[in-house]
């Protein structure tokens, strides 16, 4: 448990690339926020708010919230890649500096985006750092804060109240978007509870603790060492006793489904994958960014817990969603 979030790969591989952004800015910011007030005249009559998730999974929360008084971008948008390797680009930065609410996930997952909003300026931009949101402090070693079912409806009602200060005439209707997301995230709170009722105790083995706050949630045991975790996602070599511990789950058939992340792989977690399938082990993919198209939050929350229940239950891979 020794890791700090201060070693995540993430803020290695943007810090450059944001101290040249930041340089950038200034110029850019006013440009951006001539082009976005254009982009809205012409929108109509309605002034829509210029909103951003860092994650896509923030942002579709976001326009669930918002509706049709909003405009919302998701930087971090591609379940085919990498976002431990996402660079901020000037496009990006214009985007944010243009955007008038925020929502990033904090935990050192998306630093480039505290920095862009601080080099742009920005006053009266309303940002909702989840981390901060919920009270957790720099160390917290698991940044994926999403898969924690209490988090997104304590963002949602932050997203709820943010708006209807930029726009009071319309709180009543933020309100009520906000009382129909309520609704409809309990079928994930519901899908967590129902595992949990019949696989509490259940093992699996994972890569990196992408949806290791689900599992917590149900009650899964995660066979996998802590370290192991850690490193596969800082991007360092896991020790070769981890390694043989990892392996030996699979050889020795102590685990009923291997999670794997889709987003982030490499020649050791694909060597397990292999040793998984060679084992009859199942295989559950979970993902860093929201699946598009087709999902929304709730209904990719309630997939990831769904192809968990068939392979405790059936022994029925589910590797992509």
């Amino acid at each position: 448990m020794g890791i700090r979030v201060l070693s995540y790969r993430l803020r290695g591989a943007t810090a450059a690339g944001v101290t040249a952004l930041a340089l950038l800015m200034t110029g850019c910011s006013s440009a951006a926020k001539s082009e976005t007030a254009a982009a809205d005249a012409s929108q109509g009559s309605v002034k829509k708010i210029v909103a951003v998730g860092a994650e896509n999974e923030y942002a579709d929360v976001i326009g669930q919230i918002g509706g049709r008084y909003v405009s919302v971008t998701g930087i971090m948008s591609n379940p085919n890649t990498d976002p431990h390797t996402f660079e901020a680009d000037p496009k990006v930065a214009q985007v944010v500096s243009a955007a008038q609410l925020v929502v990033q996930n904090g935990v050192g997952y998306d630093d480039f985006m505290t920095k862009i909003e601080q080099a742009s300026g920005g006053s009266g931009r309303q940002v909702i750092d989840v981390q901060k949101l919920l009270g957790l402090p720099d160390s917290t070693a698991n940044p994926h804060l999403w898969y924690q079912p209490s988090t997104m409806p304590a963002v949602a009602r932050a997203i709820a109240a943010d708006l209807s200060t930029l726009d009071p005439a319309h709180k009543a209707y933020y309100t009520a978007n906000l009382a129909t997301f309520d609704t409809s995230v309990q079928a994930y709170t519901s899908a967590v509870a129902a595992l949990k009722a019949r696989y509490a105790g259940t093992a699996v083995a994972t890569t990196e603790p992408v949806a290791d706050y689900l599992l917590d949630a149900a009650g899964i045991d995660n066979l996998t060492p802590w370290s192991f975790q850690a490193d596969v996602m800082n991007g360092v070599d896991p020790s070769p006793q981890d390694v043989s511990l990892e392996k030996s789950l699979f050889t020795e058939h102590k685990v009923k489904a291997f999670v794997y992340n889709q987003q982030v792989t490499d020649s050791l977690t694909d060597s397990l994958l292999q040793l998984a399938h060679q084992n009859h082990i199942p295989v559950v993919g979970v993902y860093e960014t929201m699946p598009t198209p087709g999902y929304s939050y709730q209904t990719w929350m309630v997939a990831e817990a769904s192809a968990l229940t068939d392979a405790f239950a059936h022994g029925a891979s589910a590797p992509v969603l």
